[in-house]
């Protein structure tokens, strides 16, 4: 099966590729290095062309509203404009999971980026919302540069890049199913605590600040907002066994 990637460059891209390509498939990355782009819609009808399945792991690294709001909406119409053009059978988008609890700038355009899909969108559908990756912590880190790191107080479920792409796969070459199971990682974390632990196996020493994000983010992130409510798949690597595993080198993207 031809299957699109849309950011099949980026980490959980690289990953449902190389799942697409050991299981016999035909994967075929959407990405401005490869000629498209979604905002535009450069290159989309070519490189969509003969293709029977996309997944849509497209990110953007913005915590503004606006800029995420405006990046998902155009990129999801143009891309989804262009499957329906090409006949694609089944649309898969990776979304997050609490986006419609927590009111984070980034959120909102994810939010935007499924009422399009399912709002505006021709073709049968499928969204997963999965947690945070374990690479999330590294994230956190990399955006305060310096002996000083400012961790969100935050209650995450955490799930390796790689089980979220193997079950997206799962996904796309099943029937549409509208809004899956909520995927999540084996065990609750609390952030300060993966960043404090990453930075002991990566040898380094930075003092933390854990600080509580104002208002109805904060409370709802501190308060287990980014969690899953109810019964999903679970994936099986704890972030302690990422870490064991040299995922301290995985490279990273994306929020």
């Amino acid at each position: 099966m031809k299957v699109a990637v849309a950011g099949g460059t980026g980490l959980v891209g690289r990953y449902v590729v190389e799942e697409l390509t050991a299981g016999g498939h035909e994967p075929v990355v959407l990405a401005r290095a490869r000629g498209v782009d979604l905002l535009t819609g450069a290159g989309l009808d070519a490189a969509l062309a003969g293709a029977e399945a996309v997944v849509d792991v497209s990110n953007l690294q913005t915590t503004g509203a606006g800029r995420s709001i405006a990046f998902f909406e155009k990129a999801g119409r143009n891309l989804s404009g262009s499957c329906a053009r090409a006949g694609v059978r089944h649309h898969v988008l990776l979304s997050i999971v609490g986006i419609e609890r927590v009111p984070f700038g980034y959120y909102q355009g994810k939010l935007r980026q499924e009422e399009v899909l399912a709002q505006d969108g021709e073709v049968p559908w499928t969204v997963l919302r999965a947690t945070q990756f374990h690479e999330f912590a590294q994230q956190v880190l990399e955006r305060f540069p310096g002996p000083l790191a400012v961790v969100p107080r935050m209650r995450t479920q955490p799930v390796a890049a790689r089980e979220v792409a193997r079950h997206l796969v799962g996904l796309v070459l099943g029937p549409p199913q509208g809004m899956a199971p909520e995927l999540a990682g084996p065990q609750v974390e609390e952030m300060t605590d993966m960043v404090r632990r990453l930075l002991k196996a990566q040898g380094r020493r930075r003092l933390l600040l854990p600080v509580k994000l104002p208002g109805a983010t904060g409370r709802a992130m501190a308060g287990g907002g980014n969690l899953p409510t109810g019964p999903g798949p679970r994936g099986t690597r704890t972030f302690d066994a990422w870490l064991a595993g040299n995922g301290v080198h995985d490279p990273v993207e994306g929020g």
